[in-house]
């Protein structure tokens, strides 16, 4: 969502509109980081609680 001014935001302010791609690259790369990291914690949290 990009109406919660976080870094999705960030990329679309000042990476696609000013043209800086630059910033929308790392931008969405960080993005993809941060939920590759939050999906590998629930996987490994229901791994977890479903094998007892």
């Amino acid at each position: 969502m990009v109406g919660a001014g976080g870094l999705g935001d960030l990329a679309i302010r000042f990476g696609y509109q000013r043209f800086q791609t630059d910033v929308m690259v790392v931008t969405v790369v960080l993005l993809v980081v941060l939920v590759q990291i939050i999906q590998y914690a629930g996987d490994a949290l229901a791994r977890h609680f479903t094998r007892r």
